[in-house]
C-alpha cells in the first residue's frame, strides 16, 4: 500500500484510486517528517531515533513529574531500546488503545497531566509505526499486560496476568532499520538527553546502561555541565512555582541560553526565551538606576530558564520552539509571569549580594567601553554589508530567502563556506538551489584570537559572513540551520578550518554550542571499475572497495574539492552527506583552547604537533 501510493505520488499520477483514506500507521510512515522531523542515521543529536527515545522517555518523565516513580532504567544495545519506569502503569484494559490508536491517552485531561510535554495523543503510536518491534508491557496492582507490534501491526496480546514486579511500563522497541538506513545509537547524544531530563527534574534518577544520572541543584548543575569560560560571578540560582532560572556572565562575546518548556528543551527558543531576554535586561537595568543599554547587559550573559506551562502550544510537532502566549487558559502572559518573577526575585538577590552586583556592574561598563569604541566602526560596517548584500559576489543565496519562506522549514537550511573558485564553483553548481547557499572566501580568514569584536567590522569577509548568517544580535534569527565548512582535506584546509573555529569561538561561541557548526566530509579517494564507483572517505574503505571491485581498478586520489566535478559533487552534498558537528564540551575552556592553538605558545604547540604527527602514505 505505502509503496504503491508513494509511486502514484511521485509519478504524478491523479485518478479516483489516488484518492484513499490511510490508517494511522499508514500516515506516519510515509510522512515520518511530519511526526517526528527528519530520519537521520543517529549521527545527530535531532536524528529521528532520539525523537523516538525520546517520545518513550517523556512519558515516564511526566509520571514523575506527577509524583510517581523515581527512577527510569534505559538500556540500548545494537539498536534495541529498552525503558522502564516504576509510575502507574498503563492501565491494563487500555495497553493495546495508547499504543496504536491516534488521538488517545490520558492528557486531554489537564487534572491528570496538568503540565506535560506530549498532549496530543501521537508520541508512542509514532514510535510504534516506525519500529520494526514494539512492545508494551504494563504493571499495575499486580497484574501485568502485554502487546507485541510490528511497524505498528498488532501481533501478539496477551492476556492479563498475575505479577509480583513494580508498577510502571516497560517499552521496548526496534527502529526500523528501513526507514532508518544504517543507524547507531550514540552515547554522547543520549548521554546529552538524559543529563537535561535529571536537572530539570531534580531528584529523578536515570540509569542509562548501569550508569546512574541525578541532579541535586537543577539549572545551577545545567550551566555547571555546559559552560565553557569561567562565570564572572557566582551563579545566580533562582526556583519558584512553574518556573526556575540560573543565571551569570562570562567573559565571553554573544549570548547563550538553554530554554526549557515542561522539561522539553527548546533548541530554538520561542516566547518564553524572549520574554527572559526582555525582562532580565530590564530588571537589571532599573536596578542599576542608570541608562544602560540592553545590549552591553547581555553581552557575555549565560543563563537557563525553565517555566512549566498548561497546554503548551509548540511550532512544531518536534516541540523546539514555544509558540504559547500564555501560561494557561487562566493564566497570566507568559511576558508577565517571567518578568514579575525576575523583578521580584532578581531584584531581591541583588540587593542582598552587593559583591554580585559590583562585579555586573563592572562587566556591563566593560561592554559599554568597547561597544562605544566600536561604534562608530559598526555603523559604516553595518551599512556595508547591506549595501553588500544586495550584490554580494561572496554569497550564493537559497530560493528559501528569495521566496514567501513562511511555513517552510528553516531547519533544512545550509551555508556552505568554502575557500576558492573551483571549490565554491563545483558545489554552487551541485547544491540544491532551494536549501542550499555558498559562501565563498578569498584564500586564508585572519587568524582573530585575542582581538575584539572590532575586527568582525573591519574585517570585510567577517563582516559579510556575520551579515550573511544574520548573528551580530544573537542567534533568534540566525539564517540557516547549518553552517558547514568545506575545505580541501589538506594542510591549507585544515588552516582554514580552525581559523574559522576560532572566529566563531571567539566571537559567537553560541553557534557551534547550539550545535549549526559542521565540517563536510568529503572523499579521498575514487576507486572504479567498469561496472561500479566507489567513493571512499578513508584509507580502510579504500582497501575495502579495492577488495569488493576487484583487481587493477581505477583510483584517483582527490587533492582538493576543485577537482571533483558538479556531478559527482552532487553525491556528496544531497540528504545522506556527511558531516561533523562541531562540539563543544564542559572541558573545552575555550580561552585555554584558543590560546594554544592559536596563540603564541609556540614552543608547547610544536611539542604537541611532534607528539601527534601522523605521516600520511602515499597512494
Amino acid at each position: 500500500m505505502e509503496n504503491t501510493l508513494l509511486n502514484q505520488i511521485q509519478e504524478g499520477v491523479y485518478q479516483d484510486e489516488s484518492i484513499v483514506t490511510l490508517d494511522w500507521r499508514e500516515h506516519i510512515r510515509l510522512r515520518p517528517g511530519m511526526y517526528i522531523g527528519k530520519l537521520g542515521d543517529g549521527t545527530n543529536p535531532d536524528d529521528g531515533i532520539y525523537v523516538l527515545l525520546k517520545e518513550v522517555l517523556d512519558n515516564s518523565v511526566d509520571e514523575y513529574m506527577m509524583g510517581y516513580g523515581k527512577t527510569i532504567e534505559v538500556n540500548i544495545s545494537e539498536g534495541f531500546v529498552s525503558v522502564r519506569d516504576y509510575g502507574r502503569g498503563v492501565p491494563l484494559n487500555k495497553v493495546v488503545d495508547v499504543s496504536s490508536k491516534m488521538n488517545t491517552g490520558a492528557k486531554y485531561d489537564s487534572v491528570a497531566f496538568k503540565k506535560s510535554v506530549g498532549l496530543n495523543g501521537v508520541g508512542i503510536k509514532a514510535v510504534n509505526a516506525l519500529s520494526s518491534f514494539f512492545r508494551i508491557q504494563a504493571f499495575r496492582d499486580h497484574k501485568s499486560k502485554t502487546a507485541d507490534f510490528e511497524r505498528g501491526l498488532l501481533t501478539n496480546e496477551q492476556a492479563q496476568e498475575a505479577c509480583e514486579q513494580r508498577n510502571g511500563t516497560l517499552i521496548e522497541f526496534t527502529p526500523d532499520a528501513t526507514l532508518f538506513k544504517n543507524y547507531e545509537y550514540k552515547d554522547l547524544h543520549i548521554e546529552r538527553l538524559i543529563k537535561n531530563y535529571v536537572f530539570l527534574n531534580s531528584g529523578l534518577s536515570i540509569i542509562y546502561n548501569g550508569q546512574k544520572y541525578y541532579s541535586k541543584n537543577g539549572l545551577l548543575d545545567l550551566l555547571n555541565e555546559n559552560m565553557t569560560s569561567e562565570s564572572l560571578y557566582p551563579i545566580v540560582h533562582l526556583t519558584g512555582e512553574d518556573i526556575e532560572i540560573a543565571l551569570t556572565h562570562g567573559n565571553q562575546y554573544g549570548e547563550e541560553y538553554y530554554s526549557f518548556v515542561n522539561g522539553q528543551h527548546t533548541t530554538q527558543g520561542g516566547t518564553h526565551q524572549t520574554a527572559f531576554r526582555e525582562a532580565v535586561t530590564r530588571t537589571i537595568k532599573e536596578y542599576f538606576n542608570k541608562n544602560h543599554d540592553y545590549s552591553d547587559i547581555r553581552m557575555g550573559m549565560i543563563a537557563a530558564v525553565s517555566i512549566k506551562v498548561e497546554e503548551p502550544v509548540f511550532e512544531s510537532q518536534t516541540k523546539t520552539k514555544l509558540g504559547s502566549r500564555d501560561m494557561g487558559p487562566k493564566g497570566p502572559t507568559i511576558s508577565k509571569f517571567i518578568g514579575d518573577f525576575l523583578k521580584k526575585e532578581l531584584d531581591n538577590y541583588l540587593h542582598k549580594n552587593p559583591e554580585t552586583s559590583d562585579i555586573l556592574l563592572k562587566k556591563i561598563a566593560d561592554s559599554e567601553k568597547e561597544r562605544k569604541a566600536i561604534s562608530n566602526v559598526t555603523k559604516l560596517a553595518r551599512e556595508r554589508a547591506k549595501k553588500s548584500n544586495l550584490h554580494n559576489k561572496k554569497l550564493r543565496d537559497c530560493r528559501f530567502h528569495f521566496n514567501d519562506s513562511k511555513g517552510q522549514n528553516l531547519e533544512e537550511t545550509s551555508l556552505f563556506i568554502t575557500e576558492g573558485d573551483s571549490a565554491s564553483g563545483s558545489i554552487t553548481k551541485s547544491r540544491d538551489v532551494n536549501y542550499q547557499a555558498v559562501f565563498s572566501l578569498r584564500g586564508k580568514p585572519l587568524n582573530s584570537y585575542g582581538m575584539t569584536k572590532k575586527v568582525v567590522y573591519e574585517n570585510e569577509e567577517f563582516n559579510l559572513l556575520q551579515a550573511a548568517l544574520n548573528i551580530e544580535d544573537g542567534l533568534e534569527d540566525l539564517r540557516y540551520n547549518k553552517v558547514i565548512v568545506a575545505t580541501d582535506a589538506d594542510v591549507d584546509g585544515m588552516h582554514i578550518r580552525l581559523l574559522l573555529m576560532t572566529f566563531f569561538l571567539q566571537f559567537f561561541p553560541d553557534l557551534i554550542k547550539k550545535g549549526h557548526v559542521y565540517i563536510l566530509q568529503t572523499p579521498l579517494f575514487r576507486v572504479r571499475n567498469k561496472k561500479e564507483v566507489r567513493y571512499c572517505y578513508s584509507e580502510e574503505e579504500r582497501i575495502e572497495a579495492i577488495e569488493v571491485l576487484g583487481p587493477n581498478p581505477e583510483i584517483t586520489r582527490f587533492k582538493g574539492l576543485g577537482e571533483i566535478s558538479p556531478d559527482e559533487f552532487r553525491h556528496f552534498i544531497g540528504k545522506d552527506m556527511r558531516l561533523d558537528k562541531v562540539n563543544l564540551r564542559k572541558e573545552d575552556l575555550v580561552k585555554e583552547l584558543l590560546e594554544f592553538y592559536m596563540g603564541k605558545n609556540t614552543s608547547e604547540r610544536q611539542n604537541f604537533i611532534i607528539n601527534n604527527l601522523v605521516i600520511e602514505e602515499e597512494v
